[in-house]
């Protein structure tokens, strides 16, 4: 069920542009549609409208499309320097790999919040922006796993052929360990993008992320503060259920997958 609701979702995602959908952004194109429409399934507005008229099954989707494209793509930064990072402090260790641990135990010592908080205010609300502040909550995570993979797989009989046969140490780190230590981190990976997607809302709700009029799950969660919850609670409900169908279900995928590796790992 995880697997269907994510492939729905990110279908949806996806071809949000051709599925003809109610307006989700520009208000002057609602004038004449109701305000604060509660659901209902039989209506032209599933899942009601909010204070400018605008549908919420519009807003959630193309909500998705930001939510989704700004965690998977500050995972896969995250991933690639920090495996980078990572598989080279396992493998060269010594003085590189001291340099290398400081630069995550300085990344970690920040609270993430603070740092995503700080990095928000600084740079220009944007996708690109958001996707390289979120980047920065995976690096050094990243880093430890993958360092301590790479000293695992550095023992294994197909790093120490490679080197009899001559390799040199970028070939055994890119061409060797980087694609088994980077599988190994795929579950890793998924359970990353459920927390940067948590992350991406608090800060739009906070008003320091994308903001109004580009839809994010978090700024629609924004829109029912000043009271406006208890008289139009779909406000709220409405896309905090998809977060958290979204993240419970990238959650659960990540945690199966950890669960499958470490049993093909024993029988190995």
């Amino acid at each position: 069920m995880c697997g269907a609701w994510l492939a729905v979702l990110i279908l949806a995602a996806i071809t949000a542009p051709v599925l003809g959908l109610q307006e989700a952004q520009d208000a002057a194109k609602t004038l004449l549609e109701p305000v604060y429409q509660p659901p209902s399934l039989g209506s032209a507005h599933p899942l009601g409208t909010n204070a400018l008229g605008l549908d919420m099954l519009s807003r959630i989707i193309y909500g998705a499309r930001v939510s989704m494209a700004v965690s998977i793509s500050a995972v896969l930064i995250g991933t690639f320097v920090g495996g980078t990072l990572g598989i080279i402090a396992g493998y060269l260790r010594g003085t590189v790999d001291r340099i290398i641990g400081t630069l995550t135990n300085t990344l970690l010592a920040v609270p993430a919040l603070i740092l995503l908080i700080a990095l928000a205010t600084v740079l220009r609300p944007s996708a690109l922006n958001m996707a390289l502040a979120l980047s920065l909550v995976a690096i050094p995570g990243m880093i430890r796993v993958t360092r301590a993979n790479t000293l695992a797989f550095a023992q294994r009989e197909f790093v120490t052929v490679a080197q009899a046969l001559g390799a040199g140490r970028a070939r055994v780190v890119f061409r060797e360990l980087m694609p088994n230590v980077l599988l190994s981190v795929v579950p890793l990976c998924l359970v990353y993008v459920s927390a940067l997607i948590v992350a991406e809302a608090s800060l739009s709700f906070l008003g320091i992320g994308l903001r109004p009029p580009q839809p994010t799950w978090g700024n629609m969660i924004g829109e029912g503060l000043n009271g406006k919850m208890e008289d139009y609670p779909h406000l709220v409900y409405v896309p905090a259920a998809v977060l958290f169908l979204t993240v419970f279900s990238f959650n659960l995928l990540g945690e199966r997958m950890r669960k499958r590796w470490d049993k093909r790992e024993v029988s190995l």
